[in-house]
This record gives structure tokens, C-alpha cells and sequence, in this order.
């Protein structure tokens, strides 16, 4: 199965390459649910979500050339990125940065993890989205893409440990809406 998943990534790289017309029909039937997962996970409001998916298609579709195959999984990684920057840049352009990153409330002191494993993916993704947009960015920019501290901070216009804060902060909140979402469940 992996053979062919690396055999469809280099069919669709190829349409590109040969200006076929389906080119982009094959890739979006492939990937948008993927890549609109991926983009759930920084942008919770449903109308910026879809226009930063549209705005990342655009950037895919346009900058296809420039995109160099390197073996099973390059392609859907390479979109990915994409993805996660027109997020992160969404998530700039609202001007709330400094705000959504200064939560006046302190966080919970307790570092005991919940229990997830009730949950499905669905219901930990919409429980992500429910998290303030800087906690959200910063729990998947470190947790998920693997950045660090400083890279966040970079990327995202804050000091290194406020992304440190922020992601204590964040895992806090999660574990308590995991908590609550489970109590009211029963």
C-alpha cells in the first residue's frame, strides 16, 4: 500500500508537470481533507478556515513547479507546511496577537494529564478548536510540527518564554476541557 500511495504523489507531481487540466481535481480530492485537518487545528472559526484552505490551494497549485519529489509522503508534507504558514500568517494578520497571547487568568497548577483514550480524533480536534487562538498555535506549533520554543517565538512575534508559558497554559485548558467534555458525556 505504501508503494502506491508514493506511486499517486508522483502521478499527481507528473499531471502538474504535463499542464493536464485534472491536475488540480486529482490533488484536491486527495489531500483537502488532510490538509483541511490540518488547518482546523490553528484556525477555529469555519469562514477564515475555509478562506486560509482556498489562499493555501492557490499557493499549492501556483507554486507546484517549484516543488521537487523526494520520495513517498514529500508531497503531502511540502503541502503541509504550506498549510501551517497560511494559518500562522491568518492568525498575524488579525492583529490580535499580542491580546489572544496575554491571559490575565493563571493557569491551573495541575500537571495531571487526562485520560484520552475515550475520545475520538473528532471530539480532540473539536476540543482543540475550542482553545484561544495564541494557546492553540503554540500547543501545535510545539506538540505537533515539533518546533521549539524559540522558532515559536520567531515565528509567531513573542519571546521564547512566553511560548513556554503559553504552552503550559494551553495544556491546562485542554486537559480541563477534556475533563469537563468527558463529565458532561456520562
Amino acid at each position: 500500500m505504501g508503494h502506491s500511495t508514493a506511486d499517486r504523489e508522483e502521478k499527481i507531481v507528473s499531471l502538474f508537470r504535463q499542464g493536464d487540466a485534472l491536475a488540480m481535481d486529482v490533488l484536491y480530492a486527495d489531500y483537502a481533507p488532510y490538509l483541511t485537518g490540518v488547518c482546523a487545528r490553528y484556525i477555529s472559526d469555519d469562514d477564515t478556515l475555509k478562506d486560509v484552505l482556498q489562499e493555501s490551494f492557490i499557493k499549492i497549485f501556483t507554486q507546484m513547479g517549484t516543488f521537487e519529489y523526494r520520495g513517498q509522503g514529500s508531497l503531502r508534507a511540502w503541502m503541509s507546511r504550506i498549510v501551517v504558514n497560511e494559518s500562522l500568517q491568518s492568525l498575524r494578520r488579525q492583529k490580535r496577537d499580542q491580546a489572544m497571547m496575554l491571559d490575565t487568568d493563571p493557569p491551573d497548577t495541575t500537571d495531571e494529564a487526562p485520560d484520552t483514550a475515550e475520545l475520538s480524533r473528532e471530539e480532540m480536534a473539536m476540543l482543540l478548536r475550542k482553545l484561544p487562538d495564541g494557546y492553540r498555535a503554540v500547543l501545535n506549533l510545539y506538540v505537533i510540527e515539533g518546533w521549539s520554543h524559540q522558532e515559536i517565538a520567531r515565528q509567531l512575534g513573542i519571546k521564547p518564554d512566553s511560548s513556554a508559558s503559553q504552552l503550559h497554559r494551553a495544556k491546562t485548558m485542554m486537559a480541563r476541557l477534556i475533563r469537563n467534555y468527558k463529565t458532561n458525556k456520562l
